[in-house]
């Protein structure tokens, strides 16, 4: 255990105890938001995203420790362990270094050496090793002709036949290629030099075919500098049959090298053992060499891939909640119609219908007319049009109907991602299973804009859709990211006990799906609840997962003016001595009169002297004290708000050096897209964002962010806009 918080604490670049508090909280069932919000002293302050990592890499070697065990088991019931042996698996630092050195003590199937060994030609494979015999090699395969020995059964089968001398020499090298092969030593050699110099060659199975992946019909890239999305694209174009893909590797390097290893002097097994090393690394070591590579290389993209899935998942789910306004979410479509439904601002539909304002219907005259009639009915304040389908068509229909409105109303683009999964899932029917299924993707247009992360989580977070390749990672890991993604985006909002749905509340850290449904039951049996301590008398929910949540369930209006907070019910009486030393009550925290002079002293406050007399960390106390400031506040309150529109731009109304407002709506390993506007999202390229070096765009924009950008590329046959940063 030493050994895996050791290289942890180095990977990280953290101290070893942080390490292994860390390890002592997982391993005694605390998630992750609890420990990144509750035990800071503990952890010395790591955040959820470093403890998520720390969660990972000790998976990791928690299984390649135990790996290494059943390897060196094995070995040893061969009877073939080692010190060597043992040193090595000992030093070994990932899975493909031990499966190496496993190799020549795993079970194998039949291959020319096993049926070669069989024959009992070992004995000559070692002659031809050790170099040193000067009687004629043939001379000394005759001793291993057994053609005569055999009873005519076994003369029958090939495999126990060695007929002439031509045939031991072959089964001998056969065997000298395999053990050349199963040399660890020998593959991690090769590896280092082909990750130093080798290189990724791709070329077109059809030069004539048109696809996305014409840049690579003709392409080559060195293994140590090739970006992780272009890795992807290559893979996604082999697997759709567009691209060949191979490791050119320095060949002549790679056998010398072998060759200064095994050689001894010119002598007459010179030549046969050169053209044996050869084979050794073209039919068994380069192939397998070369899946490895791309089997990492792969590997490696799809973490960078997922990373920049969850942080794109994380902005949008964090997006700023549009709070009190009457929202009317359009769902566009052509043949089939804009689906329309209105909602008030608790989030209960008012209205809902279907108007046919673009093609191939062109009916605008009746779906204004229609529309208009229920924003006045309804008292709309603003109209969320999803991005999809026929997204611009209907935005330049929207932008000219209010400007006939009685009253003010505004329009946002929403993410329509994921609307239509939603729309005929189980949990849709329940919420509405008097609603057809083509509004439903309307009302959660519409909800998404006053409170993304309560509607978006409805929805598996693979399909939020804000990513580079999504479908071409590891799904269970992605599933794994992105729940972990959605649970610290919850934790960090938290929840109103009384108003939550299933959905939202089985985020919360320590509840599951059963106990988010005994919670809303409890709830409709009991009415609303006015503390904290009810939750324990939800069935399921014992006093383990009560520490877990309870400070992530918000309680408005209850007995604790603290519940409001994520002041954690462990603190309450730290928290009550610390409102009495500087003269205020839990009770004033809800008083507006009172507030101001409140946040006044708290932030007065010295934290190192209070923290002792409290006898409750610095951090902690820290926490509480932010809490107590900004009581009931939402963290989302800082985040960009959605742009409103009233008026729309075509594409042809774009002129270069045009300085445009516009939003992130996602960001990828070579830059950004953003939307300004007009039909098409454009792209702000890695090299247009900064007049500094950047490595990562992500490193200095996020989806849902409002940025300032200019024009400089309009590609009108192609559709594509090119923006820049740098005004």
């Amino acid at each position: 255990m030493e050994k895996i918080i050791k290289t942890i604490a180095e990977e990280l670049n953290i101290k070893s105890e942080q390490v292994e508090n860390t390890i002592k909280l997982i391993d005694e069932g605390n998630t992750i938001p609890f420990i990144a919000r509750y035990r800071k002293e503990v952890t010395g302050g790591l955040s959820d995203e470093q403890l998520r990592e720390l969660g990972d890499r000790l998976a990791y070697l928690r299984n390649l420790e135990q790996r290494k065990e059943e390897v060196v088991k094995s070995i040893d019931e061969q009877g073939k362990l080692t010190d060597e042996i043992l040193q090595a698996i000992g030093v070994a630092k990932t899975l493909a270094e031990v499966e190496d050195i496993y190799r020549p003590y795993k079970q194998k199937k039949k291959t020319r050496a096993t049926v070669a060994k069989a024959k009992g030609l070992e004995p000559l494979a070692e002659i031809i090793m050790e170099q040193t015999e000067t009687k004629p090699i043939n001379e000394i395969a005759k001793e291993y002709i057994n053609i005569d020995k055999l009873s005519d059964e076994d003369k029958k089968n090939k495999d126990k036949v060695v007929e002439t001398e031509e045939d031991a020499i072959q089964g001998a090298l056969d065997i000298i290629a395999e053990n050349i092969s199963d040399n660890s030593n020998y593959r991690k050699d090769i590896k280092k030099i082909c990750y130093r110099e080798g290189l990724i060659v791709t070329k077109a199975l059809n030069e004539e075919a048109k696809s996305n992946y014409e840049m690579y019909y003709d392409y080559n890239e060195a293994i140590k500098f090739i970006p992780s999305h272009r890795i992807l694209a290559i893979n996604r174009g082999e697997k759709e049959e567009f691209l060949k893909v191979k490791i050119d590797k320095p060949e002549e390097k790679i056998l010398i090298n072998i060759q200064k290893d095994i050689i001894k002097g010119e002598t007459q097994f010179t030549e046969m053992l050169k053209v044996t090393i050869e084979d050794a690394f073209k039919r068994l070591i380069e192939p397998s060499i070369d899946r490895e590579i791309r089997s990492d290389l792969t590997e490696k993209a799809e973490e960078k891939a997922i990373k920049v899935f969850g942080k794109n998942a994380k902005q949008l789910l964090l997006g700023a909640p549009i709070k009190g306004k009457t929202v009317m979410g359009f769902d566009p479509a052509y043949r089939t119609g804009c689906k329309i439904a209105v909602i008030d601002e608790t989030g209960k539909v008012l209205d809902y219908t279907t108007v046919y304002p673009t093609e191939p219907q062109n009916d605008v005259e009746k779906a204004k007319k229609e529309l208009l009639k229920l924003i006045e009915k309804d008292k709309i304040d603003m109209i969320a049009i999803g991005n999809g389908t026929a997204s611009r068509e209907s935005e330049m229909f929207v932008a000219d109907m209010i400007k006939e409105a009685n009253r003010e109303v505004n329009y946002v683009i929403v993410s329509e991602a994921g609307a239509s999964v939603y729309s005929a899932s189980k949990l849709a029917t329940e919420e509405y299973p008097d609603i057809n299924v083509s509004i439903r993707g309307a009302i959660s247009i519409a909800r998404r804009l006053q409170d993304p992360l309560a509607e978006l989580v409805k929805i598996d977070p693979k399909a939020i859709g804000v990513g580079q390749y999504q479908h071409d990672v590891n799904q269970k890991r992605l599933a794994e990211s992105l729940t972990g993604v959605v649970e610290d985006s919850v934790n960090k909002v938290g929840v109103d006990v009384n108003t939550a749905t299933p959905s939202l509340l089985s985020y919360v850290s320590g509840i599951n799906n059963t106990i988010a449904k005994n919670i809303v039951k409890y709830r409709d049996e009991n009415g609303k609840l006015k503390n904290r301590k009810q939750l324990l008398k939800v069935p399921k929910l014992g006093k383990v997962a009560f520490e877990q949540c309870a400070g992530f369930l918000r309680i408005i209006d209850g007995d604790n003016p603290l519940e409001i907070t994520a002041v954690h019910p462990e603190s309450y009486e730290a928290t009550e001595k610390l409102l009495k030393e500087i003269g205020f009550d839990k009770k004033d925290l809800v008083n507006k009169e009172k507030l101001t002079d409140l946040r006044t002293k708290l932030k007065s406050v010295n934290v190192a002297k209070t923290a002792k007399e409290l006898e409750i960390g610095e951090m902690t106390l820290q926490d509480i004290i932010n809490e107590l400031i900004k009581p009931g506040r939402d963290p989302r309150e800082d985040m960009p708000k959605p742009i409103l529109r009233n008026d729309v731009l075509k594409l042809e109304d774009l002129k270069e050096g045009m300085i445009l407002t516009g939003t992130v709506r996602n960001v990828i390993d070579f830059g950004a897209f953003v939307d300004i506007g007009v039909k098409y999202d454009g792209l702000v390229h890695i090299s247009e964002m900064s007049d500094k070096y950047i490595k990562n765009p992500s490193d200095i924009i996020s989806v849902g962010d409002i940025v300032k950008v200019k024009v400089i590329k309009i590609d009108m046959e192609r559709k594509k806009v090119g923006l820049s940063m740098k005004i």
